[in-house]
């Protein structure tokens, strides 16, 4: 596939910008590591700051999958406001794609959604994936380690293995039986994963939101997929070589970068606010510019190359099928030369899928072909703001108004 005018000047615009942006932060880096600079966050904690500094309460557990992963999950049980009380509604939220859990407070109280949904009365649960910032232990592989089997993982096991364990544990936790699932994206493509292979998870789940639903993909606009898609098997033979099985971890680089370089009155601020509008679509009234130190001091949280890969396949597939690992390989684990594609037709929760029209990873008619494929949908919901992106559902100044009222108003619907 050749990249058209438009994608190309997007991915080399990008990569000037960036480069610029890397000198000036080595610069920075040098002079904080003399004692001259801004100290970077500790990333590994930002949501248990975030919130404890909200003046919420805030508890953190671990959990470990069936296949070795130990996942940090925060709950938020209450405020003082609202304090903890025996029997709560259990809300549970999961992160996209380079996210961690700290999307869901970063925006503040009264308009946070997990800060909306305590308020509102839910015992709230956080997740975090396996590979970000707040789960990156193992049992077993060390996820810093050369060659290490860590990483050796998509969104598949996401959603087929973190998703039930962090569920179970905040069911088992609360003494609950079922509970409200939001998601945003990859949070969304794990939880369809979860209810079609597992199907007995339908029942543990009282509705579903899903934020910028990702399972179709093949209308996709934005140029960072479109443009590696085409070489995803080249990509994921040299990573493999080579070694390098994370992408875009957090760093004090990174962070510090985010601090210094797109601050207010910062000469590179609408740089890194026209970055994320590349990767999802451009909505500028929608972004407040005074949070990016604080948006890129927790994203990206990290992830496997492999998730990337896997969307790109389902991008050139216009499948939501399970990952491919080339003919052989696919002989081996699945019995066929192609990998299988998701039963969608066994997702029986009810299911709501919240969609943007200018959303540059879940295009609308994807997402239209997800609510076709579905059997309890409670409906498709477009977001009012025609210019409404894939990254607003969680950093957008009235995220608070146009999607998650609405969300909380279908969750209580649903209880």
């Amino acid at each position: 596939m050749m990249l058209n005018s438009g994608s190309t000047w997007a991915i080399v615009a990008l990569a000037s910008v960036l480069a610029l942006a890397q000198a000036s932060t080595i610069r920075d880096v040098i002079a904080w590591r003399a004692g001259n600079g801004p100290q970077p966050l500790d990333i590994s904690k930002l949501t248990a700051e975030i919130v404890v500094n909200d003046g919420y309460l805030l508890e953190e557990h671990q959990v470990t999958t069936a296949d070795g992963y130990i996942l940090t999950m925060f709950r938020i049980p209450g405020s003082p406001a609202n304090p903890p009380r025996n029997g709560k509604h259990v809300a549970f939220v999961q992160h996209g794609l380079l996210c961690s859990s700290a999307d869901w407070v970063i925006l503040g109280p009264g308009k946070a959604l997990a800060y909306m949904l305590v308020d509102a009365g839910y015992d709230v649960w956080l997740g975090n994936a396996r590979g970000n910032t707040n789960s990156r232990r193992h049992i077993f592989h060390d996820p810093d380690a050369r060659n290490t089997d860590f990483w050796d993982f998509s969104w598949h096991e996401i959603g087929y293995f973190d998703l039930p364990a962090m569920i179970d544990y905040a069911l088992g936790h609360t003494g609950q039986t079922s509970l409200q699932y939001a998601g945003h994206s990859q949070g969304t493509t794990s939880f369809f994963i979860m209810t079609s292979l597992r199907p007995e998870y339908n029942q543990r789940i009282r509705s579903m939101h899903a934020l910028a639903p990702v399972a179709f993909m093949s209308n996709l606009r934005s140029p960072f997929v479109r443009a590696f898609a085409p070489f995803v098997d080249s990509l994921d033979w040299i990573m493999r070589m080579l070694g390098v099985n994370e992408f875009l971890p957090s760093s004090d680089m990174m962070t510090l970068g985010g601090q210094l370089l797109c601050r207010d009155q910062a000469l590179f601020q609408e740089v890194c606010a026209n970055v994320l509008f590349l990767i999802g679509g451009f909505n500028s009234p929608q972004l407040n510019r005074t949070m990016l130190p604080t948006i890129l001091s927790h994203t990206p949280a990290g992830a496997s190359v492999n998730q990337l890969i896997h969307y790109a396949q389902g991008y050139n597939s216009g499948r939501f099928r399970q990952y491919d690992y080339g003919l052989a390989l696919n002989l081996i684990r699945y019995g066929s030369i192609s990998p299988p594609n998701y039963p969608l037709n066994r997702v029986t929760a009810p299911v709501a899928l919240h969609y943007g029209d200018n959303d540059w990873l879940a295009a609308v008619v994807d997402v239209r072909e997800l609510h076709a494929a579905i059997s309890n949908s409670i409906g498709l919901f477009r977001v009012s703001d025609p210019n409404w992106n894939h990254l607003d559902f969680t950093w957008a100044i009235d995220a608070d108004s146009l999607v998650y009222r609405r969300v909380i108003s279908f969750m209580d619907r649903y209880n």
